[in-house]
C-alpha cells in the first residue's frame, strides 16, 4: 500500500495583510514592528524632554526667547503647562506601546498628533528642535500605524 501525502499549503500572497502574513504592515514587516519599539522609546524620550521643557518654561519665563513675531504667540507659562501634560500623556502612552496594548496606538497616534502640532507652534522659541521633533513624531506616526499584531484579536 502506498499512501499519497497531502500537498504543501500554497505561500502567501506577497501583498497578505493578515496577521503573520509577509505582505506590507504585516508581522512579517520587520520595519514596522523595529518602528514600533524605536516609537514608543522615543516617545518616551520626548515625553521626558517635554516634561523638562514645559516645568523650565513655567519656572523661568527668561530662559526662551522668541525669534520675530508670529501670529500664534502665546504666554511661555501658558505654553510650559501645555508641554508639561503633552509631555506625560505622550510618556504615558510610549509606555502604553511595549505592552502591545491597542489603546497604546490609538491614544499614541492622538497624543503625538497633539505634540505635532504644540511643536510647529513652538517654532518661534526654538526652531531646531521643534523642527527635530517634528520629525521624529512623523516617523513615530508611520511607525504606529504600519504596525499589525500578531496576536489573534
Amino acid at each position: 500500500m502506498t499512501s499519497a501525502a497531502p500537498p504543501p499549503p500554497a505561500p502567501p500572497a506577497p501583498d497578505d495583510r493578515s496577521p503573520g502574513g509577509p505582505g506590507p504592515g504585516g508581522s512579517g514587516d520587520q520595519w514596522a514592528a523595529g518602528g514600533l519599539a524605536l516609537g514608543g522609546t522615543l516617545m518616551v524620550v520626548y515625553g521626558l524632554f517635554a516634561v523638562l521643557q514645559g516645568i523650565t518654561a513655567i519656572a523661568d519665563d527668561e530662559v526662551y526667547t522668541s525669534f520675530g513675531e508670529y501670529v500664534f504667540e502665546f504666554d511661555l507659562t501658558a505654553w510650559g503647562w501645555i508641554h508639561l501634560v503633552v509631555g506625560v500623556l505622550v510618556v504615558a502612552a510610549g509606555l502604553g506601546l511595549f505592552t502591545g496594548a491597542a489603546w497604546a496606538r490609538l491614544v499614541g497616534a492622538v497624543v503625538v498628533g497633539l505634540a505635532l502640532i504644540a511643536n510647529f507652534m513652538w517654532l518661534p522659541y526654538q526652531p531646531f528642535w521643534s523642527i527635530i521633533m517634528i520629525v521624529t513624531g512623523l516617523f513615530v506616526l508611520w511607525s504606529v500605524f504600519n504596525y499589525r499584531s500578531s496576536r489573534a484579536a
